[in-house]
């Protein structure tokens, strides 16, 4: 059984992220993907508790039995990847994964990267992209949706069955 492994804050989680399973289960020939969230995430303050995002993220795995839902306490990419068979993300997290201010030395985030497993990532305007990994193909219409989008009233971003979710968290 091929698994991807999709870290990420999903704060909320939007259809770009089902969206980028969807081709990652797709283009990678995965039976599932596990969406994985972290208590405090890395790089990132201020989001909703983790029962919160936890409540939406199976409310979206709950009408696509392929997907899971996965809690962790490892914060680099590359230990939350570990053991599965694709790392899913974004080019902006890519970014993050070369970005030498999450590592203790520029040595540790080489044998990080090193260490991935194969790689599908969606891309995005103005990001690079890793040399070798599957670019998800995706719907253009899809660029501009975005989780800071959602919390900033954009409710069209979230799934239908996120959509009680936030009202009431």
């Amino acid at each position: 059984m091929r698994v991807g492994a999709y870290p990420g804050t999903f704060d909320p989680p939007t259809i770009a992220h089902v969206a980028i399973a969807e081709a990652a289960m797709r283009q990678c020939g995965l039976d599932a993907v596990d969406l994985i969230v972290n208590p405090e995430p890395l790089g990132k303050a201020g989001v909703r508790p983790l029962p919160s995002r936890v409540a939406m993220l199976e409310a979206v795995a709950a009408r696509r039995p392929w997907l899971r839902v996965v809690v962790t306490d490892r914060m680099h990419l590359a230990d939350i990847a570990e053991g599965y068979d694709v790392l899913v993300l974004g080019a902006d997290k890519w970014a993050q994964v070369l970005d030498p201010a999450f590592y203790p030395t520029v040595d540790e985030r080489d044998a990080a990267v090193d260490r991935l497993p194969e790689l599908a990532v969606a891309p995005r305007e103005g990001r690079d992209l890793p040399d070798r990994c599957t670019v998800l193909e995706l719907d253009g219409s899809l660029a501009t949706v975005s989780s800071t989008a959602a919390r900033g009233g954009r409710v069209s971003f979230v799934p239908e069955e996120v959509r009680p979710l936030l009202e009431s968290g």
